[in-house]
């Protein structure tokens, strides 16, 4: 066995066996044992030992929108990796649309990589971009190391990043087929928007009517025979809809490859609370109603939807107006998705094994980083570790992102993160965060996708 140099002990650490008391040894950056909690410490060995704070794998955010290079006022990977460090994740992976360059070339991940590189707090992977004229740089893009293919069915919001339509769509997701890529969309049917009311204004209930359940629901059904009629891999980001669950479900029993994803903010907030002008809650699909939340929650505990991630889509304060129809898209959660999801798990009878499942382990998974997800002998030595009955209340001014400017603004969370671990060095020591360590990841070849 390696030399130990690190032994991480608390009486409460989450393992793909569930929570125990345990010594977690690391060893160049790795974890190479879990050992019982009153395991006798090598010598050479440092010990930290949290006391009872909860030692989770470090949390997994593949959807994160970084905009950089080029609307770097938005956000930037110095703030957002920061953010991410603060908030208890460690590897992020960044989405191919909001910077310019958009990720839809080999040249332009380069661009994105390089600007990544001397700024990353975390390890941080990129996704790649699927537009109407792009179909020849999908496996270019795979070979270099992208984690997958993002497309929009409906209108994205930047004029640089169109839509697929249903031919589109189909050229784009035979062609990653081909080489077993995994295609994740942004299911909403144009045809349905455009039959909505449109009413502009303060009012959250316009706003709500002019993004219906049926056009997640209708893009849904179609991805899926889609991809039943391709046998490919699709993934549906931030499902808000609940009626599509048994959509999804039925698919999966069949064998459709299929996995689905939502955001803290859908299980957490609610369209009853949202304030009339208040765009800081205004995203793309919308947050719908309580009875709503209280299905995609059931989802998550049968396992229709496979994991939580942010969908952070930060944009600055004068782009968050008092009107809902012209105002950005975009919740920003990157550094609070742990402590929100876990305030509202608690109450709900959910437990942190559940939590690091559906925020570590499933898009780990999603995304095929072996390496992370899992407290577990191989793994990189990734942790957050959680006070779990702390409470904070959302200062904006105090987040690490880069425009306070947050939905959960005022809220009192349960979940403090003391600490973040990467790859066995504490990047993240009660908010004191240290000098970027994070790497850049790549797919890796061995696994599909």
């Amino acid at each position: 066995m390696s030399e130990i140099e690190l032994v991480l002990r608390s009486t409460r650490v989450i393992t793909p066996e569930g929570m125990r008391a345990a010594s977690v040894a690391v060893s160049g950056g790795s974890i190479v044992a879990v050992w019982p909690h009153d395991a006798e410490v090598p010598a050479g060995a440092r010990l930290e030992d949290v006391g009872d704070d909860v030692v989770l794998p470090g949390l997994v955010d593949t959807h994160v929108h970084v905009n950089d290079p080029g609307r770097t006022e938005w956000e930037g990977f110095w703030t957002a990796t920061r953010a991410a460090a603060a908030g208890g994740i460690t590897t992020l992976l960044d989405m191919p649309l909001n910077s310019l360059p958009p990720t839809t070339t080999v040249e332009h991940l380069r661009i994105k990589q390089d600007t990544a590189r001397p700024k990353a707090h975390v390890d941080t992977g990129f996704w790649g971009g699927a537009l109407p004229d792009n179909v020849k740089d999908l496996r270019p893009l795979h070979d270099a190391g992208v984690f997958g293919f993002k497309c929009f069915l409906s209108p994205s919001g930047v004029e640089e990043f169109p839509q697929l339509d249903q031919d589109q769509l189909a050229a784009s997701l035979a062609e990653i087929a081909g080489f077993d890529g995994l295609m994740i969309v942004h299911a909403e049917d144009p045809h349905e928007l455009d039959a909505a009311p449109h009413q502009p204004g303060a009012k959250y209930a316009d706003f709500l009517a002019s993004r219906p359940r049926t056009a997640e629901n209708t893009a849904i059904q179609n991805l899926i025979d889609q991809a039943r009629r391709l046998s490919a891999r699709v993934h549906v980001l931030h499902l808000s809809s609940s009626d599509a669950l048994p959509l999804i479900a039925a698919a999966k029993a069949e064998g459709v490859k299929v996995t689905v994803e939502t955001c803290p903010h859908f299980l957490t907030l609610t369209a009853e609370e949202v304030p009339d002008g208040a765009t800081e809650f205004k995203c793309c699909p919308p947050i719908r109603e309580a009875a709503n939340q209280d299905l995609l929650w059931q989802g998550l505990a049968d396992g229709t939807i496979d994991c939580i991630v942010s969908d952070h889509s930060p944009s600055t304060a004068d782009l968050k107006t008092g009107d809902f129809a012209s105002a950005w898209g975009g919740i920003s959660s990157l550094q609070l998705g742990l402590p929100a999801i876990w305030t509202e798990a608690r109450r709900r009878g959910h437990d942190l094994t559940d939590l690091a499942r559906w925020m570590s382990e499933a898009p780990a998974r999603l995304a095929g980083l072996t390496r992370k997800g899992a407290i577990a002998p191989g793994r990189d030595a990734d942790f957050t570790v959680l006070d779990p009955d702390a409470t904070f209340t959302v200062d904006p001014a105090h987040l690490q992102h880069r425009n306070p400017v947050t939905a959960y603004a005022g809220k009192t969370l349960h979940g403090v993160v003391t600490a973040t671990w990467l790859r066995g060095h504490r990047i993240n020591d009660h908010g004191t965060l240290t000098h970027p360590t994070g790497r850049l990841l790549e797919r890796n070849p061995a696994q599909p996708g």
